[in-house]
């Protein structure tokens, strides 16, 4: 919704604009004509055509960056530009030639008799004044184009470029209701409005140039995490919950796991749309394909998690106990396994989670996220109950709320017919990773390694991004903050030491800590050695750990590394990397 807002606020003050002069005398040359057949004609030929190419646009852009690993580089490119044609005005005009020529050749055949005839002119005329007009979009166009190109063109993309259009339209229409007098009024902001318009254009290419050095990465790395992840998922949480589910609803830019968002269940469950189509999966696992149309008559849960996220993990035995419990009832559980990190694209690795984890429900392999844009989701783990006629009846976002999920799922299975008992569901255990964490000691939020999110980064070395470098880690770690010591490979996503008996320490409060952590390129297991405050964890030890520390990466996943079973106390977590090639994500708590 704020993006809507912002689009149409920047195509309202388009109107300061010098690239708007080829727009105007047109306006002006239907100020005397009637407002139902003149003007609003042109201006509704006029806001359609620019949205209609602009949307076009969108479109092919969002297509061409469906590979992930180069969205990043298409999207600087796209700013690059963008910035570029408001920096140097002679680009933009090279730019619009070709939409020029078009506009020339609409607006020779505009001219017409007759009301029908007039308002066809005006319309045509409008959408030749629209391809002229098209140049002048600037930076929220340029937003709303690498919104689409990250995320794929949906109908919010549509809707803001209309917004855009509109309010350019609008204000045209004011401009010309006053006549002349706004002209010469609209030529002495046009410094002003150059000037705001090259500023602008520098702002956004040293934009550009400070991400793809990896500027902004570097300095982020060092601002410590949790204050502002909390706040962050303080305001997450205050939009979501003033916010009705919504299909085709783009995801956001950075996503993070375990948002936790409670959601009161009404008596009556509203509908909240109907259950998209699943045909987004790349795969299916543990099932044939399945369908919207296939799943009618059935009460469906559909979760989104990935393997990899605790915050997933710790749902699992709840889905896992809803599957086998209502199955004869005429529940069906379908987990969409929408992956994080490059490891949980492979089908294999899923695979072999769906075994460890003995998931025997049908999951969803949604590698291209068509799902997960169909639901408009942005949360893993997120769930939605979906009832026997495919209308979404509850949602939740995150952990907890179990009891008032399957009190959902039993109210929509005694309205496809089937008694449900009365009382509280029988209580879910959990052992292991998927135990439920100690929210009321939890001080450490999720931190991510790879540089892209990394934040907390404390050694006194500078990030080298994507190359090899020694680093050490501070003689004093504040909670929080986290070091390297050895030599190190940081990239985007993980981080790798090129030598055995590299180290990586945490100061975290928590009584779990996990680490994702991959093998070596060529999948060759990684030993390694953790200590506690400096001492190996003993009975604090985590799932994946010896008492005296060692364990071994095998595959990539979720490592749970320490489980502390006394007081929860501020500590100094250590590993080190026994042999070189492991690759280390993030951490996160429980």
């Amino acid at each position: 919704m704020l993006l809507i807002i912002i689009a149409f606020l920047g195509g309202a003050f388009t109107i300061l604009s010098p690239c708007i002069l080829p727009v105007v005398p047109f306006v002006f040359a239907r100020s005397d004509a009637p407002f139902a057949t003149g003007r609003l004609p042109m201006l509704l030929g006029l806001a359609g055509t620019f949205a209609l190419v602009t949307g076009l646009g969108a479109a092919g852009l969002a297509g061409a960056a469906q590979l992930s690993e180069y969205g990043r580089w298409i999207s600087l490119a796209l700013f690059a530009g963008f910035g570029a044609t408001l920096l140097f005005p002679t680009i933009a005009a090279k730019l619009s030639r070709p939409l020029s020529a078009l506009a020339d050749r609409m607006m020779s055949r505009s001219q017409g008799h007759g009301a029908t005839r007039q308002i066809g002119s005006a319309v045509l005329l409008g959408a030749a004044t629209g391809l002229l007009w098209a140049p002048c979009a600037g930076p929220i166009l340029g937003l709303i184009l690498t919104g689409a190109a990250l995320h794929g063109a949906t109908w919010r993309t549509g809707v803001a470029l209309a917004a855009y259009a509109v309010g350019a339209a609008s204000s045209l229409a004011v401009v010309s209701g006053l006549g002349k007098r706004s002209l010469d009024l609209l030529k002495r902001s046009f410094g002003v409005g150059e000037g705001l318009r090259r500023a602008m254009g520098a702002l956004v290419l040293l934009t550009v140039a400070a991400i793809a050095s990896g500027l902004d990465t570097r300095v982020l790395a060092y601002v410590p995490g949790a204050p502002t992840n909390g706040l962050e998922s303080s305001l997450v949480a205050l939009l979501a919950s003033s916010e009705p589910v919504r299909k085709v609803r783009q995801p956001v830019s950075m996503v993070q796991p375990g948002r936790i968002i409670r959601v009161s269940m009404p008596a009556a469950l509203p509908v909240e749309g109907r259950l998209p189509p699943l045909d987004g999966a790349t795969a299916w696992l543990n099932t044939i394909p399945l369908s919207s149309d296939a799943l009618r008559g059935k009460v469906v849960v559909v979760n989104f998690w990935t393997y990899s996220c605790i915050n997933c993990l710790r749902t699992l035995p709840y889905l896992k106990t809803w599957a086998d419990r209502y199955r004869n009832d005429g529940l069906v559980v379908i987990g969409v396994h929408t992956p994080e990190f490059g490891f949980e694209h492979d089908t294999g690795n899923v695979k072999r989670a769906l075994t460890d984890l003995n998931i025997h429900y049908p999951v969803a392999i949604d590698n291209n996220y068509g799902i997960w844009q169909a639901f408009g989701n942005q949360y893993w783990p997120a769930f939605y109950i979906v009832d026997a006629q495919g209308r979404i009846r509850y949602h939740h976002f995150g952990e907890s709320s179990y009891g008032e999920a399957e009190r959902a799922i039993q109210q929509l299975l005694a309205e496809n017919g089937h008694a449900m008992p009365g009382g509280n569901p029988q209580q879910v255990r959990a052992t292991g990773a998927q135990a439920a964490a100690d929210p009321a000691d939890i001080g450490s939020e999720e931190t991510y390694v790879g540089y892209r999110q990394a934040q907390g980064f404390s050694s006194p070395q500078r990030v080298n991004a994507d190359a090899t470098a020694a680093y050490t880690v501070p003689a004093q770690l504040s909670i929080n903050n986290w070091g390297l010591a050895g030599h190190w490979n940081i990239g985007a996503e993980s981080a790798v030491p090129t030598a055995p008996n590299a180290r990586i320490a945490f100061r975290f409060h928590a009584r779990d800590l996990h680490l994702v952590l991959g093998p070596t390129a060529d999948g060759k297991p990684v030993r390694f050695r953790v200590t506690v405050d400096g001492k190996p964890p003993g009975d604090g030890h985590g799932t994946d750990v010896a008492s005296d520390g060692t364990g071994t990466v095998t595959n990539a996943r979720l490592y749970q590394l320490v489980r502390q079973r006394g007081p929860v106390e501020d500590r100094t977590f250590e590993i080190e990397f026994l042999d070189s090639g492991v690759h280390v994500f993030s951490f996160t708590f429980g």
